[in-house]
């Protein structure tokens, strides 16, 4: 069929239909022949197009007439014919203009896409408002004097954010995801974990809350995600993986340790302080709280408060307004000064008459009659466990519970005396 076709198409020929007769005339029969050309953009047939129409005459104004209508016939189909063969030709080089679709995003950027997309309804961003008096007016009014991040704990407006993020302020205001903004009441904090909880009066169809994870069983390697207002932008995500765990750093208002806090890669700069910690499912792992920088920008090395510890502080303070823990009821040497003396232990420099330890009898520090500097108690074990620094000291009591009765071991001079102490809630600070 092919090679039929080809030679059909590569020489042209005649092919004669039966006259017929025209009205009017019986003696001139008339004859159409058909020439067969190739036309381009078809390769595998031909197309038999009208050339001409010969061998007919005619007097007759009838006659003349036909002819005409043949002709016209002619001229539009060969006009069509050509018109398709030039459309037909021009696709190839159109197809070069054709723009192809995006690639396909994988299975994990897809995930990573929908975590951010259904997170970030539940993080604010937390402003910072001071007031300031005009030294020639003497009006009062606010300034913006720092900015952080913060999550959706609850139906009820609650707002979990870190301590230094809202500390000094003299008001606070919260934006949600969709930029509406409410002002928001501290309902209580944590100095010593960096924790604090406001509240905001909006309506429950605005409040996103983030899903609760846990902490304990998280592993080194695993991803992470962070989510904040970095330098007051819009909401930033930024990835990474958990590097360490188990670490401990210092509350930045009160120098108490926070224990079990975990280390991450994922940038976390300035304004992503408060912001939500994720795992790989969207759930809340962590605080973000800190980073470990000279220049105050990341360098790959963040920490978070773990969740599990924020969940406990986070359900006292909305419950009782004040995180209700134990305390010896001291003020302690610098651990520098222990060193110098030579001892390994925690130097009583004052112990209250009212406080836990003052009233079980720790002796403090003091200076005889003669002006001469008399050692106090120095802190060596409770409940067993050796007290080496400060540090020690806070993790043990970290431990222990409000009411709950310790056997603290002291240097007393050249002798050990073990003192039992009820241990007494911490005095609010609000």
């Amino acid at each position: 069929m092919a090679s039929s076709s080809h030679s059909l198409a590569s020489s042209a020929f005649f092919s004669t239909t039966p006259a017929r007769k025209l009205p009017g005339s019986d003696r001139f029969p008339l004859t159409k022949s058909l020439l067969c050309r190739k036309i381009p953009g078809f390769s595998s047939s031909t197309v038999s197009v009208p050339v001409c129409c010969s061998n007919y005459a005619s007097s007759d104004e009838k006659f003349s007439s036909g002819k005409k209508i043949v002709d016209s016939i002619f001229v539009a189909c060969t006009s069509v014919a050509l018109s398709f063969s030039l459309f037909l030709a021009d696709v190839d080089s159109a197809s070069a203009f054709v723009v192809t679709s995006p690639r396909k995003l994988q299975t994990d950027e897809l995930a990573t896409v929908r975590l951010f997309q259904e997170n970030t309804p539940s993080v604010v961003y937390i402003t910072n408002l001071a007031s300031r008096q005009d030294m020639f007016t003497l009006d009062i009014f606010e300034v913006p004097q720092g900015s952080g991040s913060g999550f959706v704990w609850d139906k009820n407006g609650h707002i979990v954010t870190n301590y230094h993020v809202i500390r000094g302020a003299s008001d606070l205001r919260v934006t949600l995801a969709d930029q509406s903004t409410y002002d928001a009441k501290v309902v209580g904090f944590d100095q010593d974990k960096d924790v604090a909880v406001l509240r905001i009066d909006a309506p429950i169809d605005k409040l996103r809350p983030i899903p609760i994870g846990i902490s304990a069983d998280l592993l080194v390697g695993q991803k992470v995600f962070a989510i904040g207002n970095p330098f007051g932008l819009d909401h930033t995500l930024t990835t990474g993986v958990i590097s360490g765990l188990r670490r401990e750093i210092n509350s930045a208002a009160t120098g108490r340790p926070i224990q079990d806090v975990i280390q991450t890669d994922a940038a976390i700069n300035p304004g992503n302080s408060g912001g939500p910690l994720l795992d790989s499912s969207g759930n809340l792992i962590g605080i973000n709280t800190a980073i470990y920088s000279p220049s105050g920008a990341s360098s790959g090395v963040g920490f978070s408060i773990p969740v599990d510890t924020v969940s406990g502080i986070v359900d006292q303070l909305v419950q009782f307004g004040k995180v209700t823990r134990p305390i010896l009821g001291i003020k302690f040497a610098p651990d520098q000064s222990v060193e110098q003396l030579g001892v390994t232990g925690v130097l009583v420099l004052d112990a209250p008459p009212n406080g836990p330890a003052g009233k079980a009898g720790l002796l403090p520090t003091k200076r005889d009659s003669y002006g001469r500097l008399i050692l106090g108690d120095i802190i060596t074990s409770i409940n067993g466990k050796k007290v080496s620094n400060g540090t020690d000291l806070y993790r043990i009591l970290d431990q222990c519970k409000v009411g709950e009765k310790v056997i603290v071991e002291v240097l007393r001079g050249d002798q050990k005396e073990k003192i039992p102490v009820v241990l007494e809630p911490k005095p609010d600070e609000s």
